[in-house]
């Protein structure tokens, strides 16, 4: 598969789906670059409007930032750019909803903009959140229309650049909340396969009153909740039988494809069954950095053991004190005493602590981690104890024992079900 146009065609054809890695960690990218290297398939990375705006998001990267970042990673690991596709995921006003429709929506253009002026070919529209004065819920129509206000604006940035055909859009009103649930979830009940429908309808009817009726046919997928999504402790396996009769709609279309949100932990054969029901773009992203937090933690106990403690990193201390420093990323969705919220801050499937690895002194530690262990070396019967898949590859020969590989094949082993699921088979 060369391009996501493709993605409808070659799925009914075999089966296929596509992995989207929703995260901006640098590590994160690199394991996604080697996996997609590893097979023969796209390498689709997605940035989120949360994590990256025109304004620079949490991660202070632009648009063009991120951009850059992905293709030097991809440069230097020998991955062709050709085999790159840039997502923007949930592009809509829902960064500004505390403003009115209007400027909120205003935002919202410029950040469609800047994403498809920095080469974002993916581009999901989702305009499913209220602003400020907005009826709620919003009323499906209301929501379609902004959305084809905002492929509007991407549309016109891509005449201006002369590569319309390269965009292909994704749909739909029934999308987690970007950055993971906010509470304990009780229950989980699957789109209904008329809401599906009447969603494809309404959009491709605001499309049409837009004056972008030609833009319609590079829709390609459309969101709807299969019942699967995790919170801090739990997660919703997926359940083909719940599922049944929304797979059958897509069906329907023979230009679209379903897109799952919250595939994060689900089992290997869940995920592949969710490819052959037709959910053919899998979105991971705390997922992966919930497993580079394990091998990081699971180093900085072997470094306990081999370091000086004057010479430690002190990793694990330096990101809880960053998270009790500015606990605006995890103080609202952590519940419990201190106690339970100190469990949540390290341990948690929401994996809050994402938002910190950028911060300058989190980041020196685990610079000085990787340099402590590679500098003493890792003894094999320790790295057996902590990270034992790591073990075995590198019996085989298959990786090295530098703690920066070790913490890439360990993000890795999260990829390669996917990879799986998505009929690449890597592993």
């Amino acid at each position: 598969m060369t391009s996501l146009h493709e993605l409808p065609s070659r799925h009914r054809d075999g089966g296929v789906g596509v992995t989207s890695v929703c995260s901006a960690h640098p590590l994160v990218i690199e394991a996604a670059a080697l996996e997609a290297l590893a097979g023969d398939g796209l390498l689709l990375v997605e940035a989120t409007s949360n994590q990256v705006d025109q304004y620079g998001g949490y991660t202070g990267m632009r648009p063009a930032d991120f951009a850059a970042l992905v293709h030097e990673i991809v440069d230097r690991v020998g991955l062709p750019r050709e085999r790159v596709v840039l997502g923007g995921d949930h592009l809509g006003p829902q960064r500004w909803r505390d403003l009115g429709p209007e400027e909120a929506m205003d935002r919202a253009d410029v950040l469609v903009t800047a994403y498809v002026r920095a080469g974002f070919t993916k581009i999901h529209l989702d305009c499913s959140e209220a602003c400020a004065g907005d009826p709620v819920p919003l009323p499906g129509t209301l929501v379609a229309e902004r959305a084809a206000r905002l492929a509007r604006a991407a549309e016109k940035a891509a005449v201006e650049l002369g590569r319309p055909a390269e965009l292909s859009y994704v749909i739909g009103t029934e999308v987690p909340v970007p950055g993971g649930a906010r509470e304990t979830i009780e229950s989980l009940t699957p789109t209904t396969p008329d809401a599906a429908r009447a969603t494809v309808a309404e959009h491709r009817a605001a499309f049409a009153e837009a004056g972008i009726a030609d833009a319609w046919q590079r829709v390609i997928a459309l969101v709807v909740q299969p019942g699967v999504e995790f919170d801090h402790v739990r997660v919703f396996d997926y359940a083909p039988e719940a599922a049944r009769n929304l797979s059958a709609v897509v069906t329907e279309y023979p230009g679209l494809v379903f897109e799952a949100h919250s595939t994060d932990y689900q089992t290997r054969d869940a995920l592949a069954r969710l490819v052959r029901d037709h959910w053919a773009v899998l979105k991971v992203g705390p997922g992966l950095t919930f497993a580079l937090r394990e091998a990081l933690f699971a180093l900085a106990a072997i470094e306990d053991e081999l370091v000086p403690e004057g010479d430690r990193s002190r990793l694990v201390d330096e990101l809880e004190a960053a998270m009790l420093a500015d606990p605006v990323w995890w103080a609202g969705y952590y519940d419990g005493d201190p106690g339970e919220q100190r469990l949540a801050r390290r341990y948690s499937y929401s994996d809050r602590s994402r938002y910190y690895w950028p911060q300058p002194a989190v980041a020196a530690a685990v610079d000085r981690l990787f340099h402590n262990l590679d500098t003493v070396g890792i003894p094999l019967p320790m790295l057996s104890q902590h990270l034992p898949d790591q073990y075995r590859r590198v019996r085989t020969g298959e990786l090295s024992t530098s703690a920066r590989a070790l913490v890439i094949d360990h993000v890795r082993d999260v990829l390669r079900d996917y990879a799986y699921a998505c009929g690449k088979v890597t592993a």
